[in-house]
């Protein structure tokens, strides 16, 4: 039960401190989720007050069915540009039938994720390199943050790419609100000011007190200051989302990205903090199940998608939230807002949701691993570059979609050329180093012997064949052919075939193979695929050095402590 239901975890042992905790950060987190819930909706092109719907049923759900004690579940800011980009196709922005799609969009991503940890598919995330992620992340960011100016300037300008939204700005720059530009800057002026001076203090829940304080008493409506005005008040009704078959074929697309960036921004917070939490553990495949649990019925309240984020997670661990009791207490001062409070957020202007989330964002952008990646890894940097290039010029999903392909085709290189090392004798000992590394490594007369850094499947194989043939070509006087097989965990049918091929051709040429450290499971394969029958027992070795002092001593072939025995792990 405590699988399926990991609340039954930390439930048993509750106590007064853990609920002090939780309490603690319940709250904290709750005020902050406020107005970050209504910012995020207004980026996700809805009113306001559906932030605050999926900041209450989908935090319940995951604090009961999450792994993550600390992980705050909500609306988020790429999650929220990803519906935006998805459904805006669609419909046009704030409408009924935008808010439709939007509802039905939770339902579509609640399912994938929940079938995807049901089928125990959470390893397939794994497939993004992680600089692919801060490439995506890095432009999204950028592209959030741009979407805002319009309402942090006071503009009417249509939604588009970041160099669209600029050149709009540039043109309507004379039109201006100078009242709303001036409590934006305000706005994100104090949230700096608080994240570096004041962390402890609610920022968001502040300048949304400033901002309606200030456009009330100096009635700044009259000067065409944008404001949230009337916001539903009461809880949301249970109702299945509409159902529109044409509309989920092409919904399915975004649904699939939101799903695999929404669990991986949550799967990455959450490892971060549990890193600090020796008391349980993370299990992929059920967060995956929790996630989408939490969006599924969230969509019966009229919840958006919703993920882990990044910085309410870390408010909450700071907070100090012990378990999934402090989200339950969040949502509860959320359901305490929606029954009591939103007829005061009539004056809250829009500049201050467009500060909350610019500020949010824009530490997102990653500048300091573009910078590591060119200085160590230049095939990363140029991954990170080509995905954010392509998320801020095309946009969001090929940015995606360009991560993944990339990702993949990474990987496929990689492991299409793996690394192999020729090996010689460090001076008189038993060491073997790379010739290549250690000047004083000395590779035995007559003798190459090649270490093989990987398995061997049908991707690389041909490769590691032709380096080996080329090296014996243009090699002196070679006659021996050492692999050591140490680090091969597995061999397929196709590697078994050019390695048949290779001692075929080795042998019309005069050489001998002799393998060296072949694991148990590798062993047993070479004997079923009559390998060993091909090169000979004799030339089976348990270490490389029982294989040099062969070589070097013309041991007798019958020593039984050092030739191959098939079946031994």
């Amino acid at each position: 039960m405590k699988q399926f239901f990991p609340f039954l975890s930390w439930i048993q042992d509750y106590d007064r401190s853990m609920f002090s905790g939780d309490l603690s950060a319940g709250l904290t987190v709750g005020v902050m989720l406020i107005p970050q819930g209504m910012a995020y909706s207004m980026l996700a092109g809805l009113p306001p007050i559906y932030g605050l719907y999926a900041s209450t049923i989908p935090l319940i759900i995951y604090a009961l069915l999450g792994t993550s004690r600390q992980l705050a579940v909500g609306p988020v800011a790429m999650v929220a540009l990803l519906i935006a980009s998805g459904v805006g196709q669609l419909a046009e922005l704030g409408t009924t039938e935008y808010i439709t799609l939007a509802i039905l969009l939770a339902l579509m991503v609640g399912l994938i994720q929940f079938s995807m940890g049901l089928f125990r598919l959470g390893f397939v995330v794994n497939f993004l390199a992680h600089p692919v992620i801060a490439g995506f992340t890095s432009a999204a960011a950028l592209i959030i943050g741009f979407s805002q100016l319009k309402h942090l300037l006071g503009l009417d300008i249509p939604r588009g790419k970041v160099h669209e939204t600029l050149i709009n700005v540039f043109q309507n720059i004379d039109q201006i609100n100078v009242y709303t530009f001036a409590i934006g800057l305000a706005a994100i002026g104090i949230l700096i000011a608080i994240k570096k001076w004041a962390r402890k203090l609610p920022g968001p829940l502040l300048v949304v007190v400033f901002g309606m304080a200030t456009v009330y008493f100096l009635g700044l409506y009259d000067q065409d200051v944008k404001i949230v005005k009337n916001v539903p008040e009461g809880f949301p009704s249970f109702d299945l989302p509409s159902i529109d078959m044409g509309a989920i074929g092409t919904l399915m697309p975004i649904a699939l990205t939101i799903a695999f960036v929404g669990f991986m921004e949550s799967i990455a917070v959450a490892k971060a903090i549990q890193a600090k939490h020796k008391n349980y553990k993370l299990d992929a495949n059920q967060e995956l199940m929790a996630l989408g649990m939490a969006n599924i019925l969230g969509s019966f309240f009229k919840s958006f998608p919703v993920t882990g984020g990044f910085s309410r997670t870390a408010v909450n661990d700071q907070s100090g939230a012990k378990s999934g009791m402090a989200s339950i207490i969040s949502a509860l001062v959320i359901i305490l807002t929606l029954l009591f409070l939103t007829k005061y957020f009539y004056y809250l202007p829009t500049a201050v949701l467009a500060a909350i989330i610019m500020v949010a964002v824009f530490g997102l952008i990653d500048f300091k691993e573009a910078k590591h990646l060119w200085q160590v890894d230049k095939q990363d940097f140029l991954l990170f570059m080509i995905t954010a290039i392509v998320t801020l010029v095309v946009g969001i999903e090929q940015g995606i979609l360009t991560g993944v392909a990339l990702s993949i085709l990474a990987l496929v290189y990689r492991t299409s050329y793996p690394h192999m090392a020729e090996l010689g004798r460090i001076h008189d000992t038993d060491i073997f180093r790379n010739v290549n590394r250690f000047s004083e490594a000395i590779a035995l007369p007559q003798t190459l012997i090649y270490r093989i850094d990987a398995p061997l499947f049908f991707g690389n194989i041909n490769y590691i064949k032709d380096k080996i043939e080329a090296r014996i070509q243009n090699g002196e006087d070679v006659n021996k052919l050492v692999l050591h097989f140490g680090s091969v965990q597995r061999v397929d049918s196709s590697a078994i075939h050019a390695i048949l091929d290779l001692i075929e051709e080795l042998k019309s040429s005069g050489v001998t193979i002799i393998f060296t450290d072949v694991i148990g499971p590798v062993r047993d394969i070479f004997a079923i695929n009559k390998v060993v029958e091909k090169v000979g027992r004799e030339n089976f070795f348990v270490t490389l050095k029982d294989a040099a002092n062969y070589i070097s001593h013309q041991e007798s072939n019958g020593d039984e402590a050092i030739v191959f025995q098939t079946g031994l792990n």
